[in-house]
């Protein structure tokens, strides 16, 4: 006996009683909800890759390029980089050693009188004057000694600028960081951008002060010159720490506002302090145009040193006095990364 509902043997498909055909319905049906399932039977992806496979590295020739000859070609960018920057540096400082420069190379014996010069060590006149001396006697012994004393003297003028781009930077810092208060934009504008050229400030300066010492002036300038660096320094650390936290692990354990700041703030920050103190004194040091114009008497600031050495003697007394200035620089540099180390600590911890 048959079932009406099944194919018969030859595999054809069953009739109903009323003469319609069954087939195996592939139609979606509903889930219990009412939406209707569908059996998928494409791959499906995620922005042009199918989920499931790694996709696969592309062959351009750009990229087998990076892979082979990228990191090759970063080196000997950074090479020829280095060689274009410092070479000048290093043939000038050779090049100050010997009496004379013809040609691509320096020529003739080596000599110091260069240097000597322009140290002011020996006499020379007029406009080529070196960094003036200081001379001191020796007690006793009827000798005098001839010093260098504008070098101090220009060492310790931007040292100056830079203790008061501290004491303002700081602080500047510190406020546009943490606070949000009426003017916030307006002054970390102001504090970040060099709006006010050396020349000008200058010039207002000659105007407003004409009786302030160029001492003073020349350290009020720089400082007020070189701060926009100083507070992107050290703001650039602020903002790499978590200010409101600190404060208040340091308050629950009973410091002061005042302490907080100098001993928990103040030396996490110190990678920025003595970046930005760096960059403020060398800046100053070479800082021509106000000194040009504010200067009147005195020991010669270190940019007019070297203004008048490039401008009226030969190559090699030029040559000297730019490796002086390097030297210092460097001097400088390596003693504020020493100091800025030995000098912050947060309860031992470096």
């Amino acid at each position: 006996m048959t079932n009406d509902h099944a194919s018969d043997a030859d595999g054809e498909p069953a009739v109903d009683d009323y003469g319609v055909t069954e087939t195996e319905s592939h139609e979606p049906t509903a889930d219990d909800y009412g939406v209707t399932e569908t059996e998928s039977h494409e791959p499906a992806t995620d922005g042009g890759v199918t989920r499931g496979d790694v996709p696969s590295a592309s062959n351009g020739l750009l990229d087998r390029f990076s892979v082979v000859f990228g990191r090759r070609f970063l080196v000997g960018v950074l090479a020829v980089t280095l060689v274009f920057l410092i070479g000048p540096v290093l043939l000038t400082f050779v090049a100050s050693f010997f009496q004379s420069w013809t040609g691509i190379a320096p020529s003739g014996s080596l000599t110091l009188i260069h240097w000597e010069q322009a140290l002011g060590l020996v006499e020379t006149v007029g406009a080529s004057r070196g960094l003036g001396t200081w001379v001191v006697d020796v007690p006793g012994t009827g000798l005098a000694v001839r010093l260098p004393a504008s070098i101090a003297f220009s060492m310790l003028l931007a040292l100056a600028g830079v203790g008061i781009n501290l004491l303002v930077g700081i602080p500047i810092a510190y406020a546009v960081t943490r606070y949000d208060f009426y003017g916030r934009d307006l002054l970390n504008a102001v504090a970040v951008l060099p709006i006010v050229p050396g020349i000008i400030l200058g010039i207002a300066f000659l105007r407003t002060y004409p009786n302030l010492p160029s001492a003073a002036a020349l350290v009020i300038g720089y400082s007020l010159l070189k701060t926009p660096y100083m507070v992107l320094a050290v703001q650039s650390s602020f903002e790499s720490m978590e200010l409101r936290q600190l404060e208040e692990s340091a308050r629950s354990l009973g410091a002061s506002w005042p302490r907080t700041f100098l001993t928990v703030l103040v030396p996490n920050a110190k990678r920025g302090i003595v970046s930005g103190s760096i960059i403020c004194w060398t800046l100053a040091a070479a800082e021509f145009n106000f000194s040009y114009i504010v200067y009147s008497r005195g020991p010669k600031p270190f940019s007019l040193f070297l203004f008048e050495n490039i401008s009226n003697n030969p190559f090699q007394r030029a040559a000297a006095a730019v490796s002086i200035y390097f030297l210092i620089v460097a001097l400088v540099t390596a003693l504020l990364r020493a100091t800025g180390e030995r000098g912050f600590s947060t309860g031992g911890v470096r």
